[in-house]
């Protein structure tokens, strides 16, 4: 006999509706716990993670079961990238820590020149 009560199973349309109502009334995760009636601490925030990465379909997809052993994704989800937006968001990651350096680095020149100014006083 399995211990505790099974985990409740949303509709995709439940979860685009708390998401965008969380969005657009900038309410927290526990109001919106409290509102719709959500026991999981977690699940509000894992629908807003998917919502932001793939969009309001992205709610629509079954996710629950194990990982495939052959390819290691899970049901439902995406095998590959088309080459193309791999290359690009390849490209763009290169981009993005590259300006990251950069800012780090005036970030210490700037700091290095307070210091030095505050030595001549």
């Amino acid at each position: 006999m399995p211990k505790g009560k099974p985990n409740k199973k949303y509709t995709g349309e439940f979860k685009q509706m708390v998401v965008e109502t969380m969005r657009k009334e900038k309410l927290s995760i526990r109001e919106i716990n409290r509102r719709f009636g959500i026991n999981s601490n977690t699940a509000v925030s894992n629908w807003e993670r998917i919502y932001l990465e793939e969009g309001p379909g992205g709610l629509y997809v079954e996710r629950r079961g194990k990982a495939s052993s052959a390819t290691g994704t899970r049901k439902g989800r995406l095998l590959k990238l088309d080459k193309k937006v791999e290359e690009d968001l390849i490209a763009e990651n290169q981009r993005l820590r590259a300006e990251v350096d950069y800012l780090k680095k005036l970030n210490a020149l700037v700091l290095q020149r307070e210091e030095q100014e505050k030595k001549r006083k």
